[in-house]
């Protein structure tokens, strides 16, 4: 393939409009298609659905009843995210401190000094769902052992 396919991803939320402005306003997500049940997002040139429901314990991850320990990090299981560019993953760890978002692992870089070092942050939209933000000074790093 000559460019990376787009990923598509829908999932619950108990709010569109809080949904609206988190994921258009707050991360800069242009709005695509809309029903009065659900919202498409452009995430950063990805799909994602925003479906209007009752998730059905709003997340098992927002609970604190699922995680992975990773270096020294419990992440809430299931989460979904995007590798960005270096400046581009900073860039937006910056925005989401300055709006005062509640960070459920706080932005740090990740394996140091080790294969796959990576900066990595999570928080949780307003409906609950857990979101990993990451990045690579080195891409060749994306899946190294």
């Amino acid at each position: 393939m000559s460019r990376m396919p787009r990923f598509h991803f829908a999932f619950a939320v108990d709010d569109l409009s809080g949904a609206r402005e988190f994921y258009g306003g707050l991360l800069g997500c242009p709005e695509g298609r809309s029903d009065e049940r659900w919202v498409d997002f452009d995430l950063f040139g990805h799909q994602i659905v925003a479906h209007l429901g009752s998730p059905r314990e709003r997340s098992n991850a927002a609970a604190g009843k699922i995680s992975n320990e990773v270096d020294g990090d419990h992440v809430p299981v299931p989460h979904f995210g995007l590798i960005l560019a270096w400046d581009d993953w900073h860039a937006l760890a910056d925005r989401l401190r300055a709006a005062g978002v509640a960070f459920v692992i706080e932005p740090h870089i990740r394996f140091r000094g080790e294969p796959g070092e990576q900066a990595t942050m999570f928080f949780l939209d307003p409906s609950g769902n857990a979101l990993e933000f990451k990045a690579f000074q080195d891409e060749a790093q994306v899946f190294a052992k």
